[in-house]
């Protein structure tokens, strides 16, 4: 029988904006991981402060499991599984449990996820961004340095298959216009039905968006933003995607969405991105450009042009000194050219 951990990243519920959003505790990086800029890899400017489980600067605090992490426990040990509940507060209590997943030595030194592991992770998660946290420390612990690739990695891929995990969302089924990323995958989110998938389901690959800030993209990215009133602002930026340039940086733009999955797929009733797949190996990018046209009349009003295009890059170099964005729900500002590229099936849910 298996030995099952389920992973709750530490979360303070109750406070404004709560984990994941807003402030996205444990959506961010640790001062460790901040790139040369001094950028964490969410975007925002690293300060130095202490950063709790999965980054950024607010505290995180959850005393108890909540009551859905004790029903999937309750079920998982119904079926005979050994089960461990663990609330992580840093990247290196994440890591400690990731440890669990490692793979016997390799000649070349490596750390290399177990194919045949008897042990399965269970990551509740109250926000996408919490569950990119794992997923990020899980790239950091398994991919290997450029200088040390080895023969039996994957020609296309800078990283091993990373172990499966199960998602127990902790919120209520998702509705309204955004659904999280379990919802979109058609994951169970009732805690016996994920006990069930961890122990009698089969590993379902997806791709994974990795970037040169140091972190990874499992849903998609939005950039832009909007004033108070709620009207879209105007930035510049260089978007391409592999050899398309979608626009040069002289024009102004509305927004970027670049796309693995569907969550960033329209903007309020403009359709950005047609057909984002999870698994299909490619990334889907759109701009949205306000355009002056002239009626039959002589008259100006202004169309919103959508541009898109599909491929395994993309790179935005913004020609504004900010420019916010949300990236799996979890806010940032992007003041450098920032890079993203596809993994395909990198990682994988456990999924029935």
């Amino acid at each position: 029988m298996y030995d099952v951990v389920l992973l709750t990243l530490g979360s303070e519920r109750d406070a404004p904006g709560g984990c994941g959003s807003g402030g996205a505790c444990c959506g961010g990086a640790t001062e460790a991981d901040t790139d040369p800029t001094g950028e964490t890899d969410n975007g925002r400017t690293d300060t130095g402060q202490t950063t709790q489980a999965g980054g950024d600067t607010e505290r995180c605090a959850t005393e108890r499991p909540r009551v859905p992490v004790l029903a999937c426990a309750d079920a998982l040990n119904a079926r005979g599984a050994r089960v461990e509940t663990v609330t992580a507060r840093s990247d290196a209590e994440i890591d400690a449990v990731l440890a669990r997943l490692d793979g016997p030595a390799r000649p070349d030194g490596l750390t290399w996820p177990d194919p045949d592991g008897k042990t399965r992770l269970v990551v509740a998660t109250a926000s996408d961004g919490q569950l990119r946290a794992v997923l990020r420390r899980l790239v950091r612990r398994y991919a290997p340095p450029p200088s040390r690739r080895p023969a039996d990695l994957p020609g296309n891929r800078t990283l091993p298959d990373l172990p499966p995990v199960a998602v127990l969302p902790l919120d209520p089924a998702r509705g309204g216009t955004h659904r999280d990323l379990a919802a979109q995958l058609g994951l169970p989110r009732d805690p016996a039905a994920v006990a069930a998938a961890v122990l009698d389901g089969t590993p379902r690959r997806l791709d994974l968006l990795r970037n040169d800030g140091g972190s990874v993209t499992l849903d998609g990215a939005l950039l832009g933003a909007a004033d108070d009133a709620g009207r879209p602002l105007h930035w510049r930026a260089r978007v391409e995607v592999d050899d398309t340039v979608l626009t040069n940086g002289d024009e102004p733009l509305l927004a970027c969405a670049v796309g693995n999955a569907g969550g960033y797929a329209a903007l309020g009733d403009v359709t950005l991105l047609t057909a984002p797949d999870p698994a299909d190996g490619q990334v889907e990018v759109a701009v949205a450009v306000p355009v002056v046209v002239r009626s039959a009349l002589g008259r100006k009003r202004v169309r919103l042009e959508v541009r898109r295009a599909r491929g395994r890059a993309v790179s935005v170099l913004p020609r504004e000194e900010k420019v916010p964005y949300l990236d799996d729900g979890v806010e940032g500002e992007l003041t450098r050219k920032r890079s993203w590229w596809v993994e395909p099936g990198a990682w994988a849910v456990w999924s029935i």
